[in-house]
């Protein structure tokens, strides 16, 4: 049986900085970033109304996949990551729910929260607050998974999880987030456990299956085991993708030429403290709607609400 998170204590971190936001603001755009998704994303009041309708259309004309479902916020999040276009915003939609249709072991009956082996190793995190430019970070370090105890499947359910729970912050669907891969302590092992699958697993998610843009992707302490590696990608990588990617090896102050030292922990140069993936999806397990969101996908909530709580919460 899982811990009882409704018994825990809500989550303290010290915060120097004071702009601390672990959890997700599903409500607000602020002046600046809805100024960006009409210059840089094509969104309008008008737009979205015209391109939810025509998505909707189409969803139904051709019949292709039943959508989970087909209210404007749903595919309001599709049209934003594909910039309002049709067309790849449709076939998105397509291999979200193929992927997802495939995989479902990776949502259904996973509790965020219990992934605690994952969160104590810090493979996977994502910060509590945002950078310079108002995008959430999101960072590996591969060198830290040990594959004798967590599998590339445990990696992908708990990629999946964060990404999920991020893409519910209108901010993030609007301007996308930052991903950092550190690969200090790479090893052959590590090259050993990534098939061909996974790195096609890895570009289904990152690139052609879910509704989350990347803005940047920097990769630190690069080796030549990393180079054997990122062969298996590189060929599969659209242009966009590699125009993103920020290779700094070990010199974390080219690192800081695109993120400022005091948006990163001190693990990358930073001058935060170290705050775990855990200690984030605890905190949003007092959100009934995100607790709501990510229950309908197939996620078990591990928090102080219930199905009959939260749905109290959210009518009432």
């Amino acid at each position: 049986m899982g811990a009882d998170f409704s018994k825990m204590p809500e989550c303290v971190v010290n915060d120097p900085v004071g702009d601390l936001a672990p959890s997700l603001d599903l409500d607000t755009i602020p002046d600046d970033v809805r100024e960006y998704a009409r210059t840089r994303v094509g969104e309008t009041e008008e737009t979205k109304s015209l391109m939810v309708e025509e998505l909707r259309e189409l969803i139904y004309q051709r019949g292709e996949f039943e959508p989970l479902r087909m209210d404007d916020e749903y595919l309001i999040r599709f049209l934003r990551s594909r910039n309002y276009k049709l067309e790849p915003t449709y076939r998105l939609m397509v291999n979200y729910h193929d992927f997802r249709e495939r995989n479902m072991s990776y949502y259904e009956g996973v509790a965020p929260v219990e992934l605690s082996h994952i969160a104590d190793a810090d493979i996977i995190n994502v910060l509590p607050y945002r950078e310079q430019t108002g995008r959430r970070i999101i960072y590996f370090k591969i060198g830290k998974w040990d594959p004798s105890t967590t599998s590339v499947d445990d990696l992908f359910t708990a990629t999946l999880a964060v990404l999920e729970a991020g893409m519910l912050e209108l901010r993030a669907q609007i301007l996308g987030g930052v991903c950092i891969f550190d690969f200090e302590g790479l090893s052959m092992t590590h090259a050993w456990n990534i098939t061909p699958s996974t790195v096609s697993k890895v570009i289904e998610i990152m690139v052609t299956s879910f509704p989350m843009k990347i803005s940047a992707i920097h990769v630190l302490h690069e080796s030549w085991i990393f180079e054997k590696i990122f062969s298996m990608f590189n060929p599969l990588l659209p242009t966009r993708y590699k125009e993103i990617c920020y290779f700094h090896g070990g010199d974390l102050s080219s690192l800081h030429k695109h993120i400022e030292p005091k948006y990163l922990p001190k693990a990358f140069g930073g001058t935060r403290p170290e705050y775990s993936y855990q200690q984030w999806f605890i905190s949003l397990t007092r959100d009934p709607r995100v607790v709501n969101e990510m229950t309908a996908l197939g996620y078990v909530a591990k928090g102080p609400y219930t199905p009959e709580e939260k749905d109290e919460e959210i009518k009432g």
